[in-house]
């Protein structure tokens, strides 16, 4: 048995009357199960883990239940069931039963906004739960899209679209009850599903159920899937509930200066930090100068996604804001991923929050944005892919073929090769391929 003892919690005072074990939550994330317990105040408490079964041990001191107390069970979690009890006279006993032996994480947080007190557990495989788990996996491969693209010498490009807020972070509350993790989430699913559909392009979510990922690990979870464009999906609030429509935000000057002195302080010996380029065997001042270089050129392609998203959402309504803002929030600090986060509606107006429990209206806005992420890829495509192999350019008023060779960086010449032009002259409406 592996006992643990915590921690006196601010506010604990031995001898007081006894505190509530008022709920638990579970829910699951890619990489671990979280157990919630909301507790009418702060309280001390104790951990031990069993074998043989395997279980946790939650020991609360001056702490009692008023109502049942019941887990609601969770596919794919290793928690096969709860059971409590009364431990002495005062204190309360609350086993976990495991399917198979966990790692234990834990940590109390304090009442704050909406949330009471909470102890919050975190599970995760043993290294021997995962080797098992890992033979049955490689039992039965499967190719990925990304090693499909490989095999045919070109790829897909991704976008990575970050639902925010999550599990215990509910985010904004609409006057009717809503939570903005839910509608997000939604909304998150329409714009992945929306770009899902269009060849060449595809969509990842970077949470994929009622999970918190940290601000940080969303960043790093765009990079894995190798993303050209990263979308934060939110919904604002605000404390007057008359202030509607949407905004679209990029970094801040400011952020992107404290986050490249994170990079340097934390990563000095870090690979692949910046478009695969690693900083393993340079100076201090040549990775400053290549962590500027790629900070700023991921900047500009930042503003010009978020110019293309906020038309977008112009045609589909008012806007809160009508130019792209600038702020610090950690989700676009990516130094070699342009990233925008997206103030969908404002979840405080009861007429925005009722449109965004629409699935008419999410699908509408998931449309819009897609507008907007098309329009950038059309005059920004990577290298590479398969949207780039297909380039293509509707003659609209007011272009010309120099403007139309200035606007994707080719040559008058090549685009009259790559469409058999004999003159200059461009016809209104004619599709036009770029090469």
């Amino acid at each position: 048995m592996r006992c643990i003892t915590f921690l006196l919690l601010a506010g604990f005072i031995s001898g007081a009357k006894s505190a509530q074990v008022e709920a638990v939550r579970m829910w699951r994330a890619p990489d671990r199960t979280t157990v919630v317990f909301d507790l009418s105040e702060p309280l001390e408490y104790q951990l031990s883990t069993l074998s043989n079964p395997h279980r946790l041990v939650v020991d609360f001191s001056a702490a009692r239940v008023l109502s049942q107390l019941k887990l609601t069970r969770v596919e794919g979690t290793p928690v096969a069931g709860l059971r409590y009890a009364r431990r002495g006279a005062d204190d309360l006993r609350i086993v976990l039963d495991f399917t198979t032996e966990q790692k234990v994480e834990h940590f109390a947080l304090p009442a704050r906004k909406q949330y009471s007190d909470r102890l919050v557990i975190h599970l995760r495989p043993s290294e021997s739960s995962s080797n098992r788990a890992a033979v049955v996996i490689k039992a039965v491969p499967r190719a990925s899209a990304a090693s499909r693209d490989a095999s045919s010498g070109v790829r897909d490009i991704i976008i990575a679209v970050d639902a925010g807020h999550g599990g215990d972070d509910v985010g904004a509350i609409g006057p009717s009850g809503a939570y903005e993790k839910n509608l997000v989430m939604a909304i998150s699913r329409e714009l992945v599903a929306v770009i899902n559909r269009h060849d060449g392009m595809r969509g990842v979510l970077v949470r994929d159920g009622d999970y918190y990922v940290g601000l940080r690990q969303r960043m790093i979870k765009a990079r894995d899937s190798r993303a050209d464009l990263f979308i934060s999906i939110h919904a604002d609030a605000f404390r007057d509930r008359r202030v509607r429509g949407s905004s679209v935000y990029v970094l801040s000057q400011r952020g992107a200066s404290s986050e490249a002195a994170h990079w340097l302080a934390e990563n000095e010996n870090a690979s692949d930090l910046i478009g695969g380029v690693s900083l393993e065997d340079k100076d201090d001042v040549l990775k400053s100068v290549l962590l500027d270089l790629s900070q700023t050129a991921s900047l500009d392609a930042s503003i010009d996604a978020a110019k293309a998203v906020l038309a977008g959402l112009k045609r589909l309504g008012n806007v809160h804001k009508s130019d792209v803002q600038h702020a610090g929030f950690m989700v676009l600090k990516s130094p070699d991923i342009p990233s925008l986060l997206i103030e969908t509606a404002f979840i405080s107006n009861p007429a925005e929050e009722s449109r965004l429990r629409s699935q008419k209206f999410r699908r509408k806005l998931a449309v819009s944005i897609f507008g907007g992420i098309r329009t950038y890829f059309e005059i920004n495509t990577p290298p590479g892919t398969r949207m780039a192999e297909q380039r293509r350019h509707r003659v609209t008023r007011g272009d010309s073929l120099s403007v139309i060779a200035s606007r994707y960086d080719v040559s008058m010449e090549s685009i009259k090769l790559a469409n058999n032009l004999r003159s200059d002259g461009v016809r209104l409406g004619a599709m036009l391929k770029i090469p």
